[in-house]
């Protein structure tokens, strides 16, 4: 059946900017572009597959650090097994600004050296014996570089002075000699921080040793977990500290919280709210995967947050921004991606577990949280999750693909799959011993959902992952009797995919009751049919926003549209009122109707003549949320969604 209907829908809203309620959110824009900072660093870093000849064991890192300067001063003991039967140089990432003192080996000095692009090569006198433990340690300093990256920061707050770290992906060697490739994490590591005593350090792991030494402080941190290099972070200033706990039968741990001492009333308000979200996420996942040593945030001087192993770094403490970091020790710390094409798996998950939060502990978000990173996504028809350019930094951090529509993505899975299937395959993920504590591919979870659905999930990913754009859907529908008839057609936003096959929802609403009917839709003019035994009143297509769609119709067969025409409803969202505009002025409208969510009419008005081809509605009294409208005009109707904000 072919349609003349045409609607323009305009959906205006800050990408990125996205704010639910006090305390609920926080500004996509700030973390985005912490996570994007240091990206150019990459440049060239094919170089660093020379030290893919030897597996990282352990780091012993021993730092003095003075927050009131920017240097950093110190030695590093690495333990590695070379994997080449002709080892006799190793190679770590390091700026080439920073000024080796000595590299001691078994009690001899090794030469060195440091070239323009980073890279360092220390030289042993003959072949290393090939999987035999060794160990080094390089002695160095230097001020790290002040390239706008943000690896390396020392700043104030309330005249206090304050450095702290942010080496994603691969700003690490700004400050430290180190190996910052994606396929080989330190098995464990000790981190050692000498500073003024009115100072705290917080960092990785457990804090085994405190002591005074001299005017000095010296604090050890240390970590029994692997870890990828740009996931080891250090934040110095005059902290004030306490803690959490999340309580498990037989498995409870410590949320350790170093913040500002200007900020702990409001933030000792905020983070227990950390221990539901820890709860929550143990609930669907598994128990915390660094449970033996912490969890914690350490505040910092920028907005949004960055997932350091076992203690984030915090701009703000509000709920949204604590889910996000605390998912990502799942999802990008304990697996991370093997690639960068694939930072979906750290950062769709993150969103999407972020999202999980608002559902089971905010649900008066949820839908609004759906809602806007479903107008985000579909502010432009194309777009592929798969991260198909690695040498563009605003590709990587995409909001809109990598997070968003990977989040979104995760959320039409378990429309899919349902609930039990769902987060039993994402167990099955975090479970795999060849995963766990390292790293992974799209591939990999996909296997694990395969595996455990036993449906094949290629045309799923390959439309939804691989591919670009999202569908419209226009629902017809008749009724005879109790016969209810339904046509589904749909059409696609990007020439790349034809059809999206899934599972569609259509609510069918009366006066007293309702039904949620769901239809495999397996091509474009599939018809449906149900018994329907009650007036129908409206019927709403996936009012829950399982689908990550736009632009959707319902209308009745038995409709003339003619008069109805290119009608336009801007702004949309609105917060204060909608603007409905005609082709022609002189309109009558026979009936205005605003229906909720749950199908309770709201608002209706009769006769509306309009002496213009604008009729504008305030909407400044309603609840946020998703509404219908429904418009009826010389026995002709329409029905519209728009968002109230």
């Amino acid at each position: 059946m072919k349609f003349r209907l045409s609607l323009v829908v305009f959906w205006c809203f800050a990408i990125c900017n996205i704010l639910f309620a006090q305390n609920n959110n926080f500004n996509y824009d700030d973390l985005i572009e912490l996570e994007k900072k240091g990206y150019h660093l990459n440049q060239n870093i094919e170089k660093s597959l020379v030290t893919n000849n030897y597996d990282l064991i352990y780091h012993r890192c021993n730092w003095q650090i003075d927050p009131a300067v920017k240097f950093i001063s110190g030695d590093i003991t690495s333990y590695f097994k070379p994997n080449s039967n002709t080892f006799n140089q190793i190679q770590f990432d390091l700026a080439s600004n920073m000024t080796i003192d000595s590299i001691l080996y078994h009690s001899s000095l090794l030469s060195h050296t440091l070239t323009p692009t980073d890279l360092l090569t220390i030289n042993f006198t003959g072949n290393l014996p090939n999987h035999q433990l060794d160990s080094l340690t390089i002695y160095y300093h230097g001020v790290p570089l002040d390239d706008n990256q943000q690896t390396f920061v020392q700043t104030t707050h309330e005249n206090a002075p304050i450095i702290f770290t942010k080496s994603e992906p691969y700003g690490s060697k700004n400050w430290w000699p180190c190996k910052h490739n994606l396929n080989d994490k330190i098995d464990s590591i000790d981190i050692i921080v000498t500073t003024p005593s009115v100072n705290r350090v917080a960092s990785n792991g457990i804090l085994v040793e405190e002591r005074i030494i001299g005017s000095n402080k010296l604090y050890h941190w240390k970590s029994n977990y692997p870890m990828a290099a740009y996931l080891l972070a250090i934040s110095v200033t005059n902290y004030v500290y306490y803690s959490d706990y999340v309580n498990h039968p037989g498995a409870s741990y410590e949320v350790l919280n170093y913040v500002y001492p200007e900020t702990f009333d409001s933030a000792s308000v905020h983070t227990p709210e950390i221990v539901d979200i820890m709860r929550l996420f143990d609930s669907l996942t598994i128990i915390y995967p660094f449970a033996a040593e912490k969890y914690g945030h350490a505040q910092f001087g920028w907005g949004g947050g960055m997932e350091h192993q076992t203690m984030s770094s915090m701009g703000d403490f509000n709920f949204s921004l604590m889910a996000h970091e605390a998912a990502h020790q799942w999802f990008g710390d304990y697996i991370t991606c093997g690639t960068w094409e694939d930072i979906w798996l750290n950062e769709g998950f993150a969103t999407f577990f972020e999202g999980l939060a608002q559902q089971h502990l905010h649900p008066e978000n949820w839908y609004n949280w759906k809602s806007l990173k479903i107008k985000n996504i579909t502010t432009l028809p194309d777009g592929t999750t798969f991260c198909d350019d690695t040498t563009n930094i605003a590709r990587i951090f995409s909001g809109r693909l990598s997070y968003f529509k990977g989040a979104y993505i995760l959320h039409m899975l378990r429309w899919k799959l349902g609930d039990s299937i769902f987060f039993a395959s994402i167990k099955s993920y975090l479970n795999d011993p060849q995963l766990k504590y390292s790293y992974a591919r799209t591939a990999d979870l996909i296997t694990h959902f395969e595996n455990t659905s036993g449906l094949d999930l290629t045309s799923f990913f390959e439309n939804w992952f691989y591919k670009q754009g999202y569908p419209s859907y226009q629902v017809v529908w008749k009724k005879t009797d109790k016969n209810l008839d339904l046509t589904v057609n749909q059409s696609t936003s990007d020439p790349t995919v034809t059809f999206f096959d899934m599972p569609i929802p259509i609510k069918v609403i009366g006066e007293t009751k309702d039904t949620l009917l769901v239809f495999d839709h397996q091509y474009s003019g599939q018809k449906f049919s149900a018994i329907i035994d009650f007036p129908i009143k409206d019927i709403q297509f996936d009012p829950e926003l399982w689908i990550l769609s736009n632009n959707n119709m319902v209308i009745s067969s038995e409709t003339d549209y003619s008069n109805l025409l290119n009608v336009v409803i801007s702004p949309n969202p609105s917060s204060s009122e909608i603007q409905i505009q005609f082709d022609n002025p002189n309109i009558t409208i026979d009936n205005f109707e605003i229906i909720d969510l749950n199908g309770k009419q709201i608002e209706k008005l009769t006769n509306i003549k309009t002496s213009t081809s604008i009729y504008t509605y305030p909407i400044k009294h309603l609840a946020s949320g998703s509404y219908t409208l429904i418009l009826q005009s010389n026995k002709q109707s329409i029905h519209f969604k728009f968002i109230k904000e």
